[in-house]
């Protein structure tokens, strides 16, 4: 007898079950409507423009323009291309805060072609062109002191660009 009780209430149970889930089948087959289509939207992509700072084992580092659509590459090219010592499995990128210093731009003697060396103060074509003679007879520039062997380049000069050049190996 109570074994009898057992089944009749787990035939009730099972009854009730199927019953919930037929009427919420039914219920959500009559909510849905294909008409409606499905609307996905992606997040707005940010676009980068302003300028990067490039240094390492590029030839002439420095700031250059980022532009939308620029690839890594195309900054390293505008930057000279790489140096003979070059890890590009490696990048490192630094976004500094708002209101945060940036480092002025240094030149590099022993890399800069006579057009670059012209941007600095003091420097025109003719002593930007000993620069580079110099460092061609002489071989590369071991500090930035050593600028001053250059003839036409006194201590006037060196004063007004020892801050916006630098020496790499």
């Amino acid at each position: 007898m109570i074994a009898g009780r057992f089944n009749r209430f787990w035939t009730l149970v099972i009854i009730l079950l199927v019953a919930i889930i037929f009427i919420g089948s039914i219920t959500a087959w009559l909510r849905y409507s294909p008409e409606q289509p499905v609307e996905i939207s992606l997040p707005r992509t940010q676009e980068w423009q302003g300028q990067v700072y490039i240094h390492g084992a590029v030839n002439n580092p420095g700031f250059y323009p980022l532009l939308p659509g620029d690839t890594v590459e195309e900054l390293i090219q505008s930057a000279g291309g790489t140096t003979g010592s070059t890890n590009l499995s490696v990048l490192e990128f630094y976004i500094p805060t708002v209101g945060e210093n940036q480092k002025a731009q240094k030149i590099d003697i022993n890399r800069a072609e006579v057009w670059l060396l012209k941007a600095l103060p003091g420097i025109g074509d003719t002593l930007a062109q000993r620069i580079v003679d110099y460092r061609q007879e002489h071989g590369p520039y071991r500090n930035i002191s050593e600028i001053t062997r250059v003839s036409g380049i006194g201590e006037n000069i060196y004063r007004q660009i020892r801050d916006l050049i630098t020496v790499s190996d």
